[in-house]
């Protein structure tokens, strides 16, 4: 199961009732956020969660208000005497930008390990997550990202004991690793089945509509995109300061048809995003107005 959170909704500034960007997910004891804005960890706290499992960060881009709650986020986790690596992941300049930041949280007691995202996609495995970066069109360099957790075919009792495989390495054969005794290798191949479906979850902000978001998105269980404007006088101002009304949002969602969408990143000026909800479900019927705290539990599908 992935608890997927959205801590934060607001785009540009803080306030009273919306902290800015992050998303945080949950998957087997570990634990991913995407973006940390200015208010990340007392959103973390409002939820409930903890911020020691922390182990990977992705950054969509180096704007204030994707990463200004970073240092102040390093401080606790390091106050809370985490000693294990952190993973940053981001676009070209990461190291440096967080380097600066850092400036104010020098001494830490984990290590960073710092991924750069080269070129216009790049796939990562951490921490039994599989994380898709991918460009998107914003007036910096940003990526979205998808996020995958994928599932293994289904065990074959028959073909484990026709193939005489011992019943020790059993479970460790569904967990995908490979097996040795007496001269035999024993692979997961020879006991599963063809790979079932995982969960898929695709985040993106600070963007114009792209047809890689789409790509990105189809067939996602959940689908979070920006949603700067719901006001349909906005388009302009979406194209000028490169971002996304809702109704650009929503046929990006027909096109790629998840379960589910929710909007995120909000103007300050969009004070109830709600009210444009009827006239985009014409487009997209699916589709959710994101605000902080909103939670979902997403499961695999039964067998």
């Amino acid at each position: 199961m992935l608890d997927v959170c959205l801590l934060g909704s607001g785009g540009m500034m803080p306030l009273p009732y919306r902290w800015l960007t992050s998303l945080m997910m949950r998957f087997n004891g570990s634990n991913l956020l995407i973006d940390c804005g200015e208010g990340t960890q007392i959103a973390i706290k409002e939820k409930g969660w903890s911020f020691k499992p922390i182990d990977t960060i992705c950054f969509t881009h180096y704007h204030g208000d994707h990463i200004s709650g970073l240092p102040g986020l390093l401080l606790t986790m390091g106050n809370a005497e985490r000693t294990e690596p952190l993973t940053l992941i981001g676009p070209k300049g990461l190291e440096r930008v967080v380097n600066a930041l850092r400036v104010i949280a020098p001494e830490l007691p984990f290590p960073i390990i710092f991924k750069e995202i080269q070129g216009p996609e790049q796939t990562f495995e951490q921490a039994g997550y599989k994380i898709t970066a991918f460009r998107v069109n914003h007036n910096v360099t940003c990526y979205g990202y998808t996020i995958e957790i994928e599932r293994a075919g289904k065990f074959d009792v028959e073909r484990a004991k026709a193939a005489d495989i011992p019943m020790k390495f059993w479970s460790k054969l569904q967990k995908g690793e490979i097996m040795e005794e007496g001269g035999r290798i024993f692979h997961p191949e020879d006991v599963l089945g063809p790979a079932r479906k995982g969960i898929k979850v695709t985040y993106c902000t600070d963007t114009r509509p792209a047809e890689i978001i789409a790509k990105q998105a189809e067939n996602a269980d959940l689908f979070i995109c920006e949603g700067m404007y719901g006001e349909p006088e906005k388009a302009k101002k979406a194209v000028e300061y490169k971002h996304m009304t809702f109704e650009e949002a929503a046929k990006l969602a027909k096109k790629a048809k998840p379960n589910q969408m929710w909007l995120t990143h909000y103007s300050p000026s969009l004070v109830r995003p709600e009210e444009y909800m009827d006239e985009i479900r014409k487009i997209y019927p699916d589709i959710y107005p994101g605000k902080d705290g909103k939670t979902v539990e997403l499961d695999f599908e039964d067998d």
